[in-house]
């Protein structure tokens, strides 16, 4: 699995022009779910995400989680995180799950970050979505379940 992480002040999904999913400060997570992705993977990403301090305490540093801050995450399926365009000019997804695989992974996820108590939005899966965000810092890193294991 990979994920590209994002601290928020806002972000929303809109599908076909309606919102279905919205969150004040938080994290946006784009996530992409390769071939072979399991429970394992699931676990870890949901653990990081929920841990990851990369929200400011009152001196300044990197000190709190989204968990500690109160904050949501709206996460959003993003098959393309395993595009490969190492070769010509159109990306390789030869790497990405299935989408039946991946549409189960990836609600695993979900209920992986609910049960840890953080509030979760979604975009929904396989559909063209318009994502918006306020980003703060900016705050972006790449979180990549590969290179855990």
């Amino acid at each position: 699995m990979r994920a590209v992480v994002q601290r928020v002040t806002e972000a929303r999904v809109t599908v076909d022009g309606k919102v279905v999913g919205e969150i004040g400060s938080g994290l946006l997570v784009f996530v992409g779910v390769a071939k072979g992705d399991d429970s394992r993977k699931v676990a870890y990403l949901a653990n990081k995400l929920v841990g990851l301090r990369i929200f400011r305490d009152v001196e300044g540093r990197f000190e709190c989680s989204v968990e500690q801050v109160g904050g949501a995450v709206l996460l959003v399926s993003q098959f393309t995180l395993y595009g490969d365009c190492r070769h010509g000019r159109r990306p390789s997804f030869d790497q990405a799950a299935t989408a039946e695989e991946a549409e189960e992974v990836y609600e695993a996820l979900v209920e992986a970050l609910r049960v840890r108590g953080v509030p979760v939005m979604t975009g929904r899966f396989q559909r063209d979505m318009v994502v918006t965000s306020v980003n703060d810092g900016p705050v972006t890193l790449l979180l990549d379940g590969e290179r855990a294991f």
